[in-house]
């Protein structure tokens, strides 16, 4: 078992340290959080270790989990490492892209291991369908979110859009060309709901809609490609297939054929892949052990959340222009 701690004991710092206790690949040693009082709770109520300082928890484990606020990401990142620590770095991977390359470099440097939280990926509706996105030409995707004031010191593209931004990095096999963006600031003083179109060098276009003051909440994608539609939705962990091929000579009864004006006739089908139920962020965090212990590669490494930040920038450098 791999020996863990924690940075950071928030809302979601105390998801991880309830899931690296229960699991059985981590020995979680403890946590530290710059609020002693808040650490001195939770240490109370639920029985982990707490540590007074980040370089005595660094210290004593082989693994640091990063779930800081953003802007201390790097920080966190640069002591453990240094240290030969791996870290797994909630997203975003930091504040900046030149902090973020300077954590690759790092790690590289000192022979450890990284990845990122992008948690969308091991969401079960996701896992089940993405062997079947194959090329896909035009996605669309919509993460609507109702209010909450935890997270509005950033803008809704590093908060939510940046889900969907890694999530089409990870099946769209091409480098990005263009970028037009607009947002929206409401009650935020950044935006609060943004739109941004991406096109690809291959052709591929991707429009993505986020908002964190919406009515519902609301987390879909839809992928088409060349004879199949493909929709994923990330809230309610359901999927959905459709396919078509070439129509057969003599239909059955019940098959569903379409006809174009030139007498070509499809067929159009579902497939329905099976979702596994699972939790998405204990997926995570013991892939990564799997990758420290196999010496393999991570399943999000730093680099993936890399580009993904450098593309939710060129988003945002859009609504300053």
């Amino acid at each position: 078992m791999l020996k863990v701690g924690v940075l950071g004991a928030g809302h979601l710092g105390k998801i991880h340290l309830k899931l690296l206790q229960q699991s059985e690949k981590y020995e979680l040693v403890g946590f530290y959080d710059e609020n002693l009082e808040n650490g001195k709770k939770i240490a109370e109520e639920f029985g982990y270790k707490q540590f007074n300082t980040i370089a005595t928890l660094i210290h004593a484990v082989d693994v640091i989990d990063i779930v800081t606020p953003t802007l201390s990401h790097y920080k966190c990142a640069k002591v453990a490492i240094k240290s030969g620590k791996h870290v797994f770095i909630e997203k975003p991977i930091s504040n900046t892209v030149a902090e973020a390359e300077e954590i690759i470099a790092l790690a590289n440097e000192y022979n450890v291991k990284g990845q990122v939280g992008h948690v969308e990926r091991f969401n079960p509706a996701f896992i089940a369908t993405k062997d079947m996105i194959d090329n896909p030409m035009f996605i669309e995707t919509h993460r609507l979110a109702e209010f909450n004031p935890r997270g509005t010191d950033v803008p809704v593209v590093l908060d939510l859009m940046i889900h969907d931004i890694d999530a089409i990095l990870s099946v769209v096999h091409s480098k990005v060309k263009k970028i037009n963006a607009s947002g929206v600031s409401v009650i935020s003083d950044t935006p609060d709901i943004a739109n941004a179109r991406i096109e690809f060098e291959n052709g591929c276009v991707a429009n993505l809609t986020s908002s964190r003051i919406s009515l519902k909440n609301m987390r879909k994608s839809r992928f088409f490609q060349k004879d199949a539609y493909i929709s994923v939705d990330f809230l309610d962990k359901v999927c959905e297939v459709v396919k078509m091929k070439d129509a057969p000579e003599t239909p059955g009864d019940f098959d569903m054929i379409l006809q174009n004006a030139e007498g070509m006739k499809k067929q159009i089908y579902f497939a329905n892949p099976e979702v596994a139920p699972n939790n998405a962020i204990l997926d995570e965090l013991e892939t990564f052990a799997d990758a420290i212990i196999n010496n393999t590669t991570p399943i999000v490494t730093l680099e993936q959340g890399t580009e993904a930040l450098r593309v939710a920038y060129q988003i945002i450098d859009c609504f300053k222009k």
